[in-house]
């Protein structure tokens, strides 16, 4: 690390102007959270694996900011070079420049792979002390990164409207009527799964991510796909051809944008004059702004445009897309009964090896004891029964993959929020210990997203007191109804309250949208403590996770989350005739009564309780062998305070 840090300093030194600090971002030229291993700069310099997080290097220090999910995971991974920054705690990095950097200083960062919302905020901090953000004509760290991955050439395919629920031609009406409405004149969209969302498309670019590294522009009549056209099959093009859909390599956006801007950008489809009988006397406004979303749109494509004439407004696609349609909303709830089958065949599986491998001793059998072992029964480490997990959701229909690295986690390794195991460091499974596991998949006809947290031996009172106060919470906010137009800053406290009656609390969010074969954590809905939740109410058809958890850092961590689709609620008033909502629960595993302090449960979490597991046996049970139906009737047994 000592040499790249180095290296960039060199650089930064020989750069016109002379670099004074190097920021270096997570994010990609789409602002992903997830990205590809060709794009993982600021883990290359850092060491630092988290998904979220931003690197400062200046003449003498290297300084990484990251949020409350990966304080632990940080100070691990993190060599002496570097200074964690901890986001909530530490002041912001905009702030932290604006205060240390010298007066006429030049902050440098590839202008790609930073937000329009973002460099606007670093600019204005910097205005003080007459500080300058230098966009690089060419990203430093990619010049010291000798082995970095090659890019992938891998296929884009076509969504079938099966999953879909809605074609291409109706999702650009809607669109454009949306762009419209704002006197736009066009959309550039730069977040990869609005593109894949909005074109009925899927891809390979980005590890547990089905979306294809694309960019698109969609004007008054016509459209744009800027893609590597290697990744093209005759299928593909002809799909792309027949929508009129003009397809153009993927480096060509920067210059189409410039045209854009010009108004000189045109299809060799020529125009297409059906979409302008959406709009009054046949003809769109005479408007000259271009919309961009200026939290996914990079500083890069921004710069080519007039800023006097650049909508900044989020994507009207984000909202589009977290509204799922009926069909998308089957199959989502689809995906999660077999997802829950999966994880129920598991957790079966699980319970059985630990006791063949422990039996009533809680330690490893060894000598006599060891021959009643089953033949083939070995020691189990997070990584080997992540894979064994994963193998069970392989055999369902439809699956193509995980949604994100397992969370396969033991006992102080739990108290890590995103802990990621690797097969070389990873822990054993103990009996004596608590074991968390979060974990996903991705189906065609939905993307699953569940948490729970089990113990193979005795848990102690002060375990079983933290897992009934997450517990508590979780089933508080499922349970809730509230107005229409509430949103999830609101909201986030109902996970939180008994947590905080014992003087405990999680650095994380409590719950994100949920794509439809598409990224885990979907936007614009939240619920969250963090300001950016009162964003967006929360809309029926909706979707959203519940996952409070504790963390006790160096012993154990609890979570647990199910994936609730928010629906319109039936209520004896209607005060403020807003109308009511309410949560549906989709995710089917059950919650490990071993752990529950069941006298501090209300008769109504208790009545909820069995009403889940009762429901867990009805939809789980055609997919359950003998064996695991009766590992499951045992596990969701009725309980009583």
């Amino acid at each position: 690390m000592s040499e790249v840090l180095a290296s960039l300093r060199s650089l930064m030194a020989s750069h016109s102007p002379p670099l004074d600090a190097l920021v270096v971002p997570s994010e990609d030229y789409h602002q992903s959270e997830y990205v590809s291993a060709r794009d993982k700069r600021r883990e290359f310099v850092s060491g630092f694996t988290g998904s979220a997080g931003l690197a400062l290097i200046t003449k003498n220090e290297a300084l990484l900011w990251t949020d409350g999910r990966y304080f632990l995971q940080a100070t691990e991974q993190l060599s002496d070079e570097w200074r964690l920054m901890r986001m909530g705690e530490d002041p912001v990095v905009e702030a932290w420049m604006a205060d240390h950097l010298p007066c006429e200083a030049s902050v440098g960062v590839d202008p790609w792979c930073v937000s329009v919302d973002t460099a606007k905020k670093w600019e204005q901090a910097f205005c003080k002390r007459k500080q300058k953000l230098i966009p690089t004509s060419t990203d430093l760290v990619d010049q010291v990164w000798n082995d970095r991955p090659p890019a992938e050439i891998n296929p884009l395919v076509r969504h079938p409207i099966e999953f879909t629920g809605l074609s291409v031609v109706e999702k650009l009406k809607e669109l454009r009527v949306k762009i419209q409405s704002k006197k736009a004149r066009a959309l550039i969209i730069t977040a990869l799964d609005e593109v894949a969302w909005l074109y009925n498309i899927r891809g390979t670019d980005v590890a547990y991510c089905p979306v294809v590294h694309a960019f698109a522009i969609v004007t008054f009549d016509s459209t744009f796909l800027y893609v590597d056209k290697k990744k093209l099959s005759d299928e593909a093009n002809a799909y792309l051809q027949a929508l009129k859909i003009e397809v153009r390599e993927y480096s060509d956006v920067i210059s189409d944008v410039g045209l854009l801007a010009a108004n000189q950008l045109g299809s060799s489809f020529g125009k297409d004059p059906g979409f302008y009988n959406e709009f009054e006397n046949g003809e769109p406004n005479k408007v000259e702004r271009i919309w961009v979303d200026p939290a996914s749109c990079c500083f890069a494509l921004y710069s080519k445009l007039d800023p006097d004439l650049v909508l900044l407004q989020p994507s009207p696609i984000s909202l589009a897309k977290s509204l799922k349609n009926p069909v998308e909303l089957e199959g989502l709830k689809k995906a999660h009964i077999r997802d829950g089958a999966a994880v129920v065949q598991f957790l079966a599986w699980l319970d059985k090896q630990m006791q063949d491998l422990y039996g009533a001793s809680g330690y490893f059998l060894e000598g006599e004891a060891k021959k009643n072992i089953p033949l083939g029964t070995e020691k189990l480490t997070e990584v080997s029964v992540s894979d064994k997990l994963e193998s069970f959701r392989a055999s369902k229909e439809h699956f193509r993959g995980l949604s994100f690295p397992t969370i396969s986690s033991v006992g102080q390794n739990a108290a890590i929020i995103h802990y990621s195991p690797e097969p070389e460091t990873c822990a054993e499974l103990d009996p004596n210990k608590i074991y968390l596991c979060d974990s996903g998949a991705q189906y065609l006809d939905g993307t699953t997203d569940i948490t729970r947290t089990v113990h193979f031996g005795k848990p102690s009172a002060h375990e079983k007191d933290c897992y009934t106060a997450v517990l508590k919470g979780h089933v508080g906010l499922g349970n809730a109804r509230f107005p229409k137009g509430t949103n999830g800053y609101t909201l986030d406290i109902l996970a939180r309250v008994n947590l905080w009656d014992c003087g405990l609390d999680y650095r994380h969010g409590t719950g994100h949208g949920v794509g439809s074969y598409l990224f885990v954590h979907e936007g614009p809905q939240q619920i969250s403590f963090r300001p950016s939740a009162r964003n967006v109410p929360l809309q029926a058809s909706m979707t959203v996770t519940d996952e409070p958890g504790y963390y006790e850092d160096g012993n154990f961590g609890v979570r647990l989350e199910n994936v609730l689709v928010v629906k319109d609620a039936e209520t004896k008033f209607n005060f403020g005739d807003k109308g009511y909502l309410e949560f549906e629960h989709i995710t089917w595993a059950p919650y490990q009564v071993k752990l529950i302090n069941l006298n501090k449960l209300t008769g109504e979490e208790i009545g909820w309780l069995n009403a889940y597991h009762s429901k867990c046996r009805e939809v789980l049970a055609p997919l359950m062998n003998q064996t695991e139906m009766e590992w499951l009737m045992k596990a969701t047994e009725p309980v009583s305070a």
